[in-house]
C-alpha cells in the first residue's frame, strides 16, 4: 500500500483540518449520482457506472463539461452551462425531498479540533448555491467551521490543490505542511497531496472503498471522520 508515514504531525503543529463534504462529513445517500445521471441521460448523454464514479469529487461543472465535450459538437460551454442548472436544479428538489444528513460524529470532530486549536474548513466540488443549502439543512450555517470553499470559488477543481490552498488563505494558515487534508475519493487524496498537507487521511463511508483509497498515497485510512480525534490520539499529538 502506497500509505506514507503514519507518525503524523504533533498536535500543536497541526493548523487545519480540511474536510470534503459529501461522502465524508455529509451522508452519502445517492443523490449526487441519481442528479448527474438523470440530468445528462435528458440530454442524450448516457454515462456508466465506472465513469461517474472515477469523476467523484471533481468539480461537478468541470465533469459536466467532460461529458459535454467527449460527445462532440459546438457549444460545449452552452450546454455545459445548460446542463449544469438542470443539475443543480434537480439536485436541489432530490435534497429538499430527501433531505441532507451529517455523518454521525462530524460536528463534534470538529469541535473537538477546535477546542485544541486547530481551524476546521469544509472543501467540495458543489458551487456555492448547493452548499449553502446543505450546510442550512444540517445547521453548519453559523459557527461550525471556520470557512467554506466551494467549486466555483477557484479556477482548478480536484486533483489541483486549489479548494485547499483557498482554505489556506482564509484561514491564515501559510504551511501546508500543517494542514491535515481528509476526504473519501482518490481525487481527495490526490489533492490533498498535491497541496503538499503534512497528512492525507481518506474515510471508508462515501464514494470509494479501500480498495480505491489505497492505490492512493495517503497518511492512513479510516472509517469515519468520527475516528479521526481517536487517530489523532493514538499517535500522541491531542
Amino acid at each position: 500500500m502506497p500509505a506514507r508515514s503514519e507518525t503524523g504531525r504533533p498536535m500543536h503543529d497541526v493548523s487545519l483540518v480540511v474536510f470534503d463534504m459529501a461522502g465524508t462529513t455529509i451522508e452519502d445517500s445517492g443523490q449526487v449520482p441519481e442528479a448527474f445521471t438523470a440530468v445528462l441521460r435528458a440530454n442524450g448523454i448516457q454515462i456508466s457506472a465506472a465513469e461517474l464514479s472515477s469523476l467523484r469529487g471533481a468539480s461537478k461543472r468541470d465533469a459536466i463539461r467532460h461529458f459535454v465535450a467527449a460527445q462532440g459538437g459546438a457549444d460545449v460551454e452552452v450546454r455545459t452551462d445548460s446542463i449544469f442548472a438542470g443539475f443543480r436544479a434537480h439536485l436541489s428538489g432530490l435534497f429538499r425531498a430527501g433531505g441532507v444528513k451529517p455523518v454521525e460524529g462530524a460536528a463534534e470532530t470538529f469541535a473537538w479540533l477546535r477546542a485544541r486549536g486547530a481551524r476546521v474548513a469544509l472543501n467540495t466540488g458543489f458551487d456555492r448555491m448547493i452548499t449553502d443549502l446543505i450546510v442550512e439543512y444540517v445547521g453548519w450555517d453559523s459557527g461550525t467551521v471556520d470557512a467554506i470553499v466551494c467549486g466555483d470559488d477557484v479556477s482548478r477543481g480536484r486533483p489541483a490543490p486549489d479548494l485547499i490552498h483557498r482554505a489556506m488563505q482564509l484561514t491564515g494558515v501559510t504551511d501546508a505542511r500543517r494542514v491535515i487534508s481528509v476526504g473519501d475519493t482518490v481525487l481527495d487524496l490526490q489533492a490533498g497531496n498535491n497541496a503538499g498537507a503534512g497528512w492525507v487521511i481518506g474515510v471508508l463511508s462515501g464514494a470509494h472503498g479501500r480498495a480505491q483509497l489505497e492505490t492512493e498515497p495517503h497518511t492512513c485510512l479510516v472509517e469515519s471522520v468520527a475516528d479521526l480525534p481517536r487517530l489523532l490520539e493514538q499517535y500522541a499529538i491531542a
